[in-house]
């Protein structure tokens, strides 16, 4: 019977089947496999106890069932995964988990489900990426009011709001390359990591194990990788959750009534409400700043798990048991949420259109204090006139250039056609050109991938 959500309703089953019971023992059977091979390689144990054990470490071989049944009777997860595999191995299964302990096992195994969740991040990271470069290049020119506190500040572009995204994406992928040189990392190291169970050839045993899997060695442990590595792997998911919670947020604040501008797309069969038939609620992108929350607070129980008792205790594991299943899949189930609503986002131009010119013209202030400014008046001055103007404009209801056209200091020093030029669509300064260097930046990094 399904309890937590992830088991049935978030995360794709790409990523749900990496952390599964089944595929996570094929991990811990896959390492115990790569230490026997690499003990055969030194003449630890015959060629042939290596290569049946690497045949039979598998979960054909190694039932999730019968490794259950023997952790219920000793209480020890890893020791019932060792019995089981001898079992299957016959004579030679005394050779297996050859002077290892159970960490060796569990954090190599765990950097190889990490890296396959990290594969389908990265993967959705680059979709994502896609989709916001051709809305920016789309939008570039699509003037927008910008607003600051909640209340309208001056125009800006959407090809802004979607550029701010994309070059935060790239930021994730940038830090996501870098983060696998310090988390894509395995020890085989021993009892408190002094490598004594291996003799004088633990460097060796290492070394092979770490290549046969396609990761790095640890440089140094104590039993168990370092825990600020799975720390540091924890702050990176949610801080991609931030981003996705932000760019969440702003689709939901434009998609209130009162706003308008944008919406998730919406099924034709789709229901809003079980009571309010008219209702176009922003439900995905409510989940993912739901789901955030949940990777926000995954992150202060990775940081508590780096200080652990002398060499190491097991106060980690059980924590980590639930927190990174749960952390990738719910950033699994965030990922692909914000690709659909960017994917299928509706524009509604006459409500961008609508907005912009809401406050009769009240966010030409600058443009108008900045041309009386160019004009010779003093640029204080020109604040303090223009705030004053601005002032009467709103408690009058009024326009803000008709009321700055009846002002004696305005006249002095703007000419009708001075005041003319002063519209929202001529107020986006560089925005287009920023937008193209975003873009531009972005092509080069697609382009050094290979893509």
């Amino acid at each position: 019977m399904a309890v937590h959500p992830i088991d049935y309703r978030y995360g794709s089953g790409e990523m749900r089947r990496i952390w599964d019971e089944e595929n996570k023992l094929q991990s811990l059977l896959d390492v115990e496999a790569a230490l026997a091979r690499a003990h055969a390689k030194l003449g630890n144990i015959p060629e042939e106890s290596a290569r049946v054990i690497s045949e039979r470490a598998n979960t054909e071989w190694v039932r999730l069932e019968r490794v259950k049944e023997i952790e219920a009777e000793i209480g020890h997860d890893i020791m019932a995964v060792v019995k089981a595999l001898s079992e299957a191995c016959g004579e030679h299964g005394k050779y297996i988990h050859l002077g290892s302990t159970s960490n060796d096992i569990i954090d190599t195994a765990n950097a190889l489900l990490i890296r396959e969740s990290l594969e389908i991040v990265e993967k959705d990271l680059k979709k994502l990426r896609s989709i916001l470069k051709e809305l920016a290049r789309k939008h570039k020119h699509t003037v927008c009011i910008g607003r600051t506190h909640g209340q309208h500040a001056v125009p800006t572009t959407y090809g802004m709001k979607f550029a701010i995204w994309l070059d935060e994406v790239q930021r994730h992928l940038d830090r996501l390359n870098e983060l696998k040189e310090r988390v894509l990392v395995g020890q085989m190291s021993g009892a408190v990591g002094t490598m004594a169970s291996f003799g004088d050839k633990g460097f060796e045993i290492q070394k092979l194990v770490m290549e046969d899997l396609g990761l790095k060695p640890a440089r140094i442990s104590n039993q168990v990788i370092q825990r600020d590595v799975y720390a540091e792997l924890m702050a990176f998911l949610a801080i991609v959750a931030s981003t996705l919670d932000k760019i969440a947020l702003e689709v939901r604040n434009l998609q209130r009534t009162e706003i308008s501008e944008v919406s998730e797309p919406f099924g034709k069969r789709q229901v809003g409400s079980s009571t309010m038939p008219h209702k176009r609620n922003p439900v995905r992108s409510e989940k993912v700043s739901g789901l955030a929350r949940v990777l926000y607070s995954n992150v202060i129980p990775a940081l508590l798990n780096n200080p652990l008792w002398h060499e190491r205790d097991l106060t980690n594991s059980s924590v980590e048991r639930v927190i990174l299943p749960e952390s990738f899949i719910l950033l699994d189930e965030m990922l692909k949420s914000t690709i659909t609503v960017l994917s299928g986002l509706e524009f509604f131009p006459e409500n961008i259109e609508r907005n912009l010119h809401m406050t009769n013209n009240l966010i030409m202030a600058e443009p108008l204090m900045l041309k009386l400014a160019e004009k010779g008046m003093g640029r204080q001055e020109a604040h303090e006139l223009v705030r004053k103007l601005a002032m009467k404009a709103f408690r009058e209801d009024r326009d803000l250039l008709a009321v700055a056209k009846e002002n004696e200091g305005i006249r002095e020093f703007l000419s009708e056609e001075d005041l003319a030029s002063l519209k929202p669509e001529n107020y986006i300064g560089l925005a287009p050109k920023i937008v193209d260097n975003v873009i531009a930046f972005i092509e080069e990094k697609e382009r050094e991938e290979g893509l």
